[in-house]
């Protein structure tokens, strides 16, 4: 592995970002040994120790060291503020930085993108590479679950009173436990499945790029940023890339593929200033159109988060042990792989459900935590003993975009997600926040409840309700659909169902970018899926056999999108 940028070099494959999709390319594309690889990385090597103690999430998830510090425009949705959105920028990408939930999304989500007109992507075509690169260490049922993956994805080790109080909580109002919500159905309430194996974080550099460091033919250089794409004849032969700004441009040139797996903040504007987008665009940026493709950096979706927080009595909390000699016992524990806050994921347990009775199936992800944070101050614990119960609608109809505002790389780019946009987002927020308040008022957890603290109990009417959410929400971190795939129909598609970027040979897109529609989950699980079947195309091999599920029992009804 190289820290500085070598002389100008040829590979077969040049992939663009070490995230998540890069590491599972990087070992999948150089395993034979038959090609030779080039990944490119800005961030660091992920050396720190916060990056692989999973509770060093508190530390990294803001250090520009190790990220991406994106924001979002100000808009109405969000009362006017800016919100920092974070992206891993270090080997494992986000990976190695976010909240290490394994959570792949429902079977519709994906029979819904083969039915936008992308063959290969149903659910039981896609779950074979679900499969292949989890291990799943707890119990399930294998006609759903990987054993031979090289992600390990285990269970919350602690049932901790304050959970098992939300669990039957959500008991109370009918909502069942579910022993695998990435099993036959997602519907119902339990713990989440975290990637950790004993003490550590297991990210995608972790699993996947490690084993592969010592490959010949594959060539890891860390600490640089790719400036531009380069083209010949309308086809991508390589990438400039340099240590920053005013420092020497170096070019490594793709014979058969450059593969960009930037995310869906940093692919489309590396497209942009490389003269991929819409042609007006691209001319306001001073930038010389290669091709037009008026979809690069539309569609943005993610998942709006709500939280209500409460103060505790009786029990303790994550704000009680992370402070003073409890801390130094949290650490002694976790030193011997005792249950310790440390191993603790942000979210601790979830409830998938309505936020209404009129709602069909599932449309919220209401996420529990045993603790409470500063409003607005990322990592910082309450003084006072707190809970958090909190949601996010999991397909949520307010669309955005990611548009480059200069031909400069080292500018970020101007990111709107539109949130609340949409008026049924609207009344499921209201809606979401009577619920996660019925909760709290149910005997398991009130008697735990000593107040509210926000939204404050005066918060009743469904304007005061919305706008509460609009002042106090955040993002999920969950940024997706910005280079969509889609048939050559739509006109806002950016890669076919090979992933191939349309009217560009040589060009591939393997991130979250290209989800064509939001996914009922978090991110990673499905990037992973994405890369991993990526892999087999970019290499030319027949897609793994399409899982039967006729059998399949127990899924929750289904709405439209």
């Amino acid at each position: 592995m190289t820290d500085l940028p070598r002389a100008a070099g040829s590979y077969d494959y040049v992939i663009v970002g070490a995230g998540t999709a890069g590491c599972v390319l990087a070992n999948r594309l150089s395993e034979d040994g038959r090609y030779t690889v080039c990944l490119l990385e800005a961030g660091p090597v992920d050396s720190h120790p916060f990056l692989h103690i999973p509770g060093g999430f508190i530390k990294v998830v803001s250090n520009p060291k190790f990220t991406w510090p994106l924001k979002t425009q100000a808009g109405p949705g969000t009362a006017g503020r800016p919100i920092s959105i974070p992206q891993g920028r270090t080997l494992g990408g986000s990976s190695s930085i976010n909240g290490f939930v394994y959570n792949r999304g429902r079977a519709h989500d994906f029979d819904h993108w083969a039915a936008l007109g992308n063959p290969g992507w149903s659910y039981g075509q896609l779950l074979p590479y679900f499969k292949r690169s989890e291990r799943r260490i707890g119990a399930h049922d294998p006609l759903y679950r990987g054993e031979q993956g090289a992600l390990p994805v285990t269970d919350c080790n602690w049932p901790i009173p304050l959970c098992e109080a939300f669990l039957q909580a959500a008991g109370s109002l009918g909502i069942p436990r579910n022993p695998d919500y990435n099993g036959a159905a997602q519907a119902g309430a339990g713990y989440f499945q975290r990637t950790i194996l004993g003490r550590w974080r297991v990210s995608a550099a972790t699993a996947f790029l490690r084993p592969a460091r010592g490959r010949r033919n594959l060539d890891i250089r860390t600490n640089v940023q790719v400036t531009r794409l380069e083209f010949e004849n309308q086809r991508a032969v390589g990438v400039l890339f340099n240590r920053g700004p005013g420092q020497p441009m170096h070019s490594v040139r793709a014979t058969r593929e450059v593969v960009l797996c930037a995310g869906a903040a940093n692919s489309p504007k590396l497209l942009q200033i490389s003269g991929i987008g819409s042609a007006g665009h691209l001319a306001s940026l001073g930038v010389r159109t290669v091709i037009d493709v008026p979809g690069v950096g539309e569609n943005l979706r993610d998942h709006y988060v709500v939280r209500s927080v409460a103060r505790v009595t009786g029990a303790t909390t994550i704000n009680d042990n992370a402070r003073g000699l409890r801390l130094l016992g949290q650490v002694a524990r976790w030193a011997v792989g005792r249950p310790s806050i440390l191993t603790l994921s942000p979210s601790v347990a979830y409830a998938y459900w309505q936020s209404s009775l009129q709602i069909a199936s599932p449309d919220i992800m209401l996420v529990f935590t045993p603790g409470s944070y500063v409003a607005s101050v990322s990592g910082l614990l309450d003084r006072f003993p707190g809970l958090t119960l909190g949601f996010g609608q999991m397909r949520p109809r307010s669309v955005g975009y990611v548009r480059a505002i200069t031909a400069d790389p080292y500018a970020d780019p101007q990111i709107q997600p539109n949130y609340l946009s949409d008026q049924i987002d609207q009344s499921v927020v209201v809606n979401a926040l009577r619920l996660t308040r019925q909760l709290l008022q149910t005997p398991a957890l009130a008697r735990y409840v000593q107040s509210q603290t926000s939204p404050p109990p005066e918060c009743v009417k469904d304007d005061e309700l919305l706008d509460f959410a609009r002042r106090s929400g955040n993002t999920s971190y969950h940024l997706m659909g910005t280079c969509r795939m889609g048939p050559e129909d739509d006109r806002l598609a950016v890669v076919d169902a090979q992933l191939r970027v349309r009217g560009i040979e040589g060009l591939r897109i393997v991130d979250a970018s290209i989800m064509p529609d939001i996914t009922s989950a978090n991110t990673m699980a499905c990037v992973l899926a994405i890369a991993e079947k990526g892999a087999d195309m970019i290499l030319g091999k027949p897609a793994l056999p399409e899982q039967d599920l006729s059998s399949r029992s127990g899924t929750e009804p289904e709405r439209s999108p």
